[in-house]
């Protein structure tokens, strides 16, 4: 299952679409809680096999929790538990689709780089990039508090607003459909022109405003969809013990998104 303050269709489709092709008896349904003290202990005590866990829940589910992996630990952010006999055991596959992602697509770490966002996902993200080797950050926060903690943690420097940098990370709600600031951009054209490589983890639409000014300027991307593919099937592996195919996951990501 998975909790969210806004549920989506995408893990709940993907999910089962990959039940349904493996032949494996699981199915995935989406809700959300103004509980989540009594969602957890549903969890544990209906043998939900694994739970994702989206915003606003990600810190607070920690204190519910039994133990926590070290891609948990080290952030201080959870989306993804594993009910092992009613012991729930916290993850972030978030962390780790980011470390997977500067991998695929080259970045280096000895660029510069700015991170909007301080929130969960902001820690996931930031952190990830600090383990990959980018000393030379910036964390931009509007939440000072919030901001300068995660800065420190990364050794990076904090901003209120956004700066230039070789690489940019919009890690907010800017951009995200159905929201406020659906048709905004995270960064404004002229830190993108100064930018080499634009990455926007907003998943809905999978071409956010900052993607598609991004790819008018000529700058490389990467895709909140590419974030969510990635995390999503590590949680499968995670719920199931099995991997699946690259095939399978391309279909699976390809049904999930029509």
């Amino acid at each position: 299952m998975s909790l969210a303050g806004r549920p989506g269709n995408f893990g709940t489709r993907f999910h089962n679409w990959l039940y349904a092709a493996l032949d494996l008896n699981y199915v995935y349904k989406a809700f959300t809680t103004t509980d989540l003290p009594g969602a957890v202990a549903g969890i544990r005590a209906l043998g939900v096999r694994g739970c994702a866990v989206s915003m606003p829940y990600k810190e607070d589910v920690i204190a519910l929790l039994d133990e926590l992996d070290p891609s948990a630990a080290a952030i201080g952010s959870v989306n993804t538990i594993v009910n092992g006999g009613g012991f729930l055991r916290a993850y972030n596959t978030d962390y780790t689709a980011i470390r997977l992602l500067v991998e695929e697509h080259a970045l280096d770490p000895a660029q510069t780089v700015a991170v909007r966002g301080s929130g969960g996902m902001g820690k996931a993200v930031a952190c990830a990039l600090r383990d990959a080797g980018f000393t030379r950050g910036t964390l931009v926060a509007r939440n000072g508090a919030a901001g300068r903690a995660l800065a420190e943690r990364c050794g990076w420097a904090w901003q209120p607003e956004p700066v230039a940098a070789d690489l940019l990370v919009n890690v907010t709600p800017i951009g995200m459909a159905g929201g406020p600031e659906a048709g905004e951009l995270a960064f404004a054209p002229e830190l993108i022109a100064q930018a080499r490589t634009v990455f926007d983890v907003v998943a809905l639409p999978a071409e956010t405003p900052l993607i598609v000014e991004a790819r008018a300027q000529g700058r490389p991307v990467v895709t909140g969809l590419e974030v969510v593919a990635l995390q999503a099937l590590e949680q499968f592996v995670l719920y199931t013990g099995v991997r699946p195919s690259p095939e399978q996951v391309q279909a699976a990501v390809a049904y999930a998104r029509s």
